[in-house]
């Protein structure tokens, strides 16, 4: 085993520390999106992957979703600590808080979302796709440090690259849904095919351009992200660090037991 936690960055979280060895994975699913960067922390062994690789140059819907999460797999890593950078679809939940997940509605359409293409039909569920061991733990280390957190929240998984218009972000709000974001689908269910535990930290850059709209307010720019994703950065590393040192020693949850079922 060369890792037991793999930390997935999302945009603006591009590295994980200098002390690492990065090495090169080759997959059935073509190359990851960077080099994965190996390394110790509190005992622990951990692979850093930043998704659209440290130049950005991967649009969420071109990014290799199945070669990611095989090559974390393939250096034994069995929890994801996922960063994803959302925008919020309610007043309540403010620029540069921290949702920790546990539902998602996906609005894509151009992913490939399985490794089961045949000729074994595979069924997984998604009722709790979450890992709920983990987010506990996520909300339990926030609270700690007093970092603005919320327990549990939905994510609407748009297909980008392109922010949604104000129609779509209002009716996302009306649905009641907490946060919007482009890269969590199918990331999140190509790691439950894989029996791994996937838990992400949502790390709210911008009000969604539905509150924007009613508000009154400038709509979401690239750039305006980009300023918030940076500023968001310290507080992420704090509570990633202090999870670490807290890690559990194994799994309790049934993340690891997907596939039991799920095939005809």
């Amino acid at each position: 085993m060369e890792a037991e936690i793999g930390v997935i960055g999302g945009s603006g979280f591009y590295n994980f520390g200098d002390n690492y060895q990065e090495v090169k994975v080759d997959t059935p699913y073509g190359s990851p999106s960077w080099k994965i960067a190996l390394g110790t922390i509190f005992g622990r062994k951990i692979a850093f992957l930043p998704r659209h690789n440290p130049t950005h140059d991967l649009p969420p819907k071109q990014i290799p979703y199945k070669a990611n999460i095989w090559a974390l797999k393939s250096l034994g890593v069995e929890w994801i600590l996922a960063i994803n950078a959302s925008g919020s679809l309610q007043k309540s939940i403010k620029p540069g808080d921290i949702v920790i997940l546990d539902q998602f509605i996906d609005r894509t359409r151009q992913r490939d979302d399985t490794y089961y293409t045949g000729p074994n039909t595979t069924h997984i569920s998604s009722a709790y796709p979450f890992c709920p061991q983990i987010g506990a733990l996520a909300y339990k280390t926030a609270k700690k440090l007093g970092l603005k957190t919320k327990s549990g929240g939905t994510v609407v998984v748009v297909e980008g690259p392109r922010f949604s218009t104000a129609a779509e972000s209002m009716w996302f709000t009306k649905m009641g849904w907490d946060v919007a974001n482009m890269t969590i689908y199918p990331e999140i269910v190509l790691a439950r095919e894989q029996e791994l535990c996937y838990t992400s930290l949502a790390l709210i850059a911008d009000y969604d351009v539905g509150i924007v709209a009613l508000e009154k307010m400038k709509p979401v720019s690239a750039q305006m992200v980009i300023n918030t994703v940076k500023k968001n950065h310290e507080g992420a590393m704090k509570l990633i660090f202090a999870m670490l040192k807290s890690w559990p020693a194994k799994r309790k949850c049934n993340c690891d037991k997907v596939l039991e079922g799920a095939r005809f």
